[in-house]
């Protein structure tokens, strides 16, 4: 194996793999390898998105990945059932590793655990060093004194069923199941006519999800729509960053100079945490970006990261009012509330969008938490929120 490289990408997940793909797509002549320590690239993980949180152009360059797209999604509160039309996209870790893998070829290293990354070089577990112009660390979400923080706790399991199931589209969330301690719901993507995705999902302040309870919340919750499960096929499990606060200078600061992607440079959407759009972004700004050394990717992404986290400001806010004001078994009220606005308005949400309208949209009339927490909240002044930070 070479010891120098263009790039290394450390760390095989969504963010590092959409950089190798768009850059073997528009830079084929860079020679960049990437280091994974699990067994496959992209590991065990579906990754979601809707229709517009991407450009046309996006959507052309992704599509290879794409293992299953469907028209339109339902959600189910307590006193409201709705239909929204716009499509739903999802990326599986196998579709994910099965196109890339091949592109990269021998300059992916599976199994390959690293002892130490720093901006120009990585040093594995065995003790070889290798250097590169830039070191790109993607390996996941990293907890930070300068972010404050609850999450979307789940488990997920695969299942095929013995007979098929009659879901047309995916079941986003269905919130009239038992709320549990936070904002709970079920989330369910129908792969086949006889295959399924279940997952039981919390909005809690840590992430302390039990998988026995997790595992027994999706079999109630099948036998409850009168789905027979058969096999499990495969388990995934996840605790995606919701983020209430933070200093983001401060943030990047701590960086000392190394480039990041995906959740580990808090690129991701604030509230549900998806992170496709933001991860394909980046490859886009990473490709065109002719200077590849480590100080102009690292300012690069720092600059990104700062333009995403000023857009997100208002996101900061609601996740502040969700978890902080009221209690966390009522939560699901602020959802409910939320999936009664335009259709529109709702989408440009999930790509992280809004127009000033549509915030004020959000904020009026009668809030379904305590007017006095809302307001504490949103300040910044509730106890609360230095709970998070203490803990």
């Amino acid at each position: 194996m070479k010891p120098h490289w263009d790039l290394i990408l450390v760390g095989g997940g969504l963010a590092n793999g959409l950089i190798a793909w768009r850059l073997h797509q528009q830079r084929p002549d860079l020679h960049v390898l990437m280091l994974e320590a699990g067994a496959q690239l992209g590991g065990n993980h579906t990754w979601s998105f809707h229709q517009d949180d991407i450009t046309p152009e996006q959507h052309q360059w992704l599509s290879p990945l794409v293992a299953h797209r469907w028209q339109g999604y339902d959600v189910r509160f307590p006193a409201l059932s709705r239909t929204l039309d716009n499509d739903y996209l999802s990326i599986t870790s196998e579709r994910f590793a099965a196109v890339i893998a091949p592109a990269l070829g021998d300059n992916l290293l599976t199994q390959t655990a690293v002892s130490d990354v720093t901006p120009q070089s990585v040093t594995l577990a065995d003790g070889q060093r290798l250097s590169a112009a830039a070191v790109i660390d993607g390996r996941g979400y990293q907890p930070s004194p300068h972010l404050t923080a609850g999450f979307q706790a789940f488990l997920g399991q695969q299942w095929q069923l013995s007979e098929p199931h009659g879901l047309t589209r995916p079941l986003l969330m269905d919130a009239t199941v038992d709320q549990a301690a936070g904002y709970r719901f079920v989330y369910t993507l129908p792969l086949s006519t006889t295959e399924l995705l279940i997952e039981d999902t919390h909005y809690i302040d840590r992430a302390t999800l039990g998988s026995d309870r997790a595992r027994q919340h999706i079999r109630d919750y099948a036998q409850q729509q009168g789905w027979k499960l058969a096999q499990l096929q495969r388990e995934e499990q996840g605790n995606l960053p919701i983020t209430l606060a933070g200093h983001h200078r401060a943030f990047w600061q701590a960086k000392a100079g190394q480039p990041c992607s995906g959740l580990r440079a808090g690129l991701f959407h604030a509230t549900t945490g998806y992170s496709l759009p933001q991860a394909a972004a980046l490859a886009d700004l990473i490709a065109q970006q002719r200077d590849l050394t480590s100080s102009a990717l690292f300012h690069l992404i720092q600059d990104y990261a700062e333009r995403q986290w000023r857009r997100q400001r208002f996101f900061r806010l609601l996740n502040r009012m969700l978890f902080l004001a009221g209690r966390p078994e009522r939560r699901w009220q602020v959802m409910q509330r939320f999936y009664r606005l335009n259709q529109g308005l709702i989408a440009r949400f999930y790509a992280g969008q809004l127009t000033l309208i549509d915030m004020a949209r959000i904020l009026t009339g009668k809030p379904p938490v305590p007017v006095g927490e809302a307001l504490r909240a949103v300040l910044k002044q509730t106890p609360r929120l230095r709970a998070f930070s203490d803990e």
